[in-house]
């Protein structure tokens, strides 16, 4: 096995790069990859409940993508926008800016609706600023009716495009429930509801866990060696009755399916002698070939960005060979890639 960056790269044409979702949600493609054999088929996502089993456990990341873009002005009319990440104990909040620089402590930002942003300094995981935000009403308001969505940095400038109403529905999953992420784990955005009552009827169990999808999941790995690249940090909660039920799962010899690259970093962080361990915890797991997967047996993704963390996840179960000869075919049959794009199931 290869823990070389440089091997975990592939080609991929600009237009493959999917700007907008599918017509419909479960209109997607589906390429299935056998991690034991290599062997590949081409499927519709419409087909997904048939390639479940009768006492599969699908499990779902729940966490919802919150609007916290927030386009501000300078004090001399510049504009800066925040992308606010998480909350501090004392009131802050940790923030990504762009522009960056400039900053100064005490900077004083006018946000929509007459609400305003004061720079702390930097804070947090590298790159990030903390901010004190005050205002009159709810912040959550001013993010439902001023904030935009954080659509992945390859949309918004690989792409040229803004967040648009279609965003609002379609970068969350019909199932998401709790706020947190800014930005989505993109392989739950082909269900339905119709979908799932399916694979409820066909037998399956399903839970859901929560893992609130951070910025780190862009970040490009920057070392020769990935085993010295550092995870950003991210929280997770998995309930006691999910943990049951998956602990049930594994001892009864049941198929784990993990839907996104979050749930299977969520459900191996809370393994802990032979069991899922119910609870809150933050994750900083960076899976790759060579690390033991202790749960999950088969996993549905979209396709991933070259030398990207999520890349290698993928590789650390099914072989990083088979992935990539997996992605090439993806490319000569023109499956549109990344967040809005097509997806694989690999079991």
């Amino acid at each position: 096995m290869s823990h070389r960056l440089a091997d975990y790269d592939y080609d991929l044409p600009e237009e493959l790069i999917a700007a907008y979702p599918a017509e419909r949600r479960d209109g997607s493609r589906l390429l299935v990859l056998d991690r034991g054999t290599g062997g590949i088929e081409h499927r519709r996502f419409a087909d997904f409940p048939r390639l479940l089993r009768a006492g599969d456990l699908l499990v779902l990341n729940d966490t919802r993508v919150v609007p916290a873009r927030l386009e501000g002005r300078r004090p001399g009319g510049g504009r800066i926008e925040l992308l606010l990440l998480r909350p501090q104990p004392d009131g802050a909040w940790c923030c990504l800016t762009n522009p960056s620089r400039r900053l100064r402590t005490g900077l004083e930002i006018e946000l929509p609706g007459k609400w305003r942003a004061s720079y702390l300094g930097r804070g947090g995981e590298e790159g990030e600023h903390l901010f004190r935000l005050d205002g009159a009403g709810e912040l959550r308001a001013l993010l439902e009716s001023h904030g935009h969505v954080p659509l992945p940095p390859y949309i918004l400038r690989r792409r040229g495009r803004g967040d648009e109403p279609i965003d609002r529905e379609r970068y969350q999953t019909v199932y998401a429930r709790e706020d947190g992420a800014v930005a989505a784990p993109t392989a739950g955005l082909h269900f339905t509801d119709e979908v799932l009552r399916r694979i409820e009827a066909a037998g399956v169990e399903i839970q859901r866990i929560t893992l609130s999808v951070g910025p780190g999941t862009f970040l490009p790995v920057r070392v020769e060696d990935i085993r010295e690249h550092r995870m950003q940090a991210e929280e997770y909660e998995i309930a006691e009755a999910a943990a049951a039920a998956l602990n049930r799962a594994s001892a009864e010899g049941r198929r784990v399916v993990a839907v996104g690259t979050t749930v299977v970093r969520a459900l191996e962080s809370a393994w802990a002698e032979g069991r899922v361990v119910a609870g809150a915890g933050r994750t900083e797991l960076f899976l790759y070939p060579g690390c033991e997967l202790h749960l999950v047996g088969a996993l549905l993704t979209n396709f991933h960005l070259p030398r990207s963390t999520l890349l290698m996840l993928v590789a650390a179960l099914a072989g990083r060979e088979r992935v990539l000869a997996a992605y090439d075919e993806a490319v000569r049959a023109g499956y549109r890639f990344y967040s809005y794009g097509d997806a694989t199931f690999i079991a």
